[in-house]
């Protein structure tokens, strides 16, 4: 196999041969990397908060960035055919994302959407990413 030809990803879609491999940050326990999750810290006198972790975390995250114009973990977020996160670096190679350990606590008027997710509330059960990303194809 030459070297020139397009290497097909896990991630879709083609890429040259110059591309550096994907990164699976959630190896080793790393962690959402941004400076600032978006969390609403504080939330306001009467509103009731909802703390989303695992796919619902994700999910949220994923929603947030995949318009972003940023580039790196602030940048815009996609949403692989496994069911997995990821952003892409300068260099394009994707990053894996990891949701924060310590969940995302959001307003319930916002998290509603994310109620059937694993994680929604601290819950164990629910869907996962790969059912969003089955429906998306």
């Amino acid at each position: 196999m030459s070297l020139g030809f397009p290497l097909l990803t896990g991630c879709g879609g083609s890429r040259t041969a110059n591309v550096p491999p994907p990164v699976d940050d959630t190896r080793g326990g790393a962690a959402y990397s941004s400076s600032a999750p978006p969390q609403h810290q504080g939330l306001s006198k009467g509103q009731t908060g909802v703390l989303l972790v695992g796919a619902a975390a994700l999910y949220y995250l994923y929603q947030h960035h995949k318009q972003s114009q940023a580039q790196g973990s602030e940048g815009q977020y996609y949403l692989s055919r496994n069911g997995r996160v990821y952003y892409r670096d300068a260099e394009h190679r994707a990053h894996y994302v990891t949701p924060p350990a310590n969940g995302i606590s959001v307003p319930s008027s916002e998290a509603q959407q994310y109620q059937g997710f694993q994680g929604y509330n601290n819950s164990p059960t629910g869907r996962d990413l790969s059912s969003v990303s089955n429906q998306a194809q």
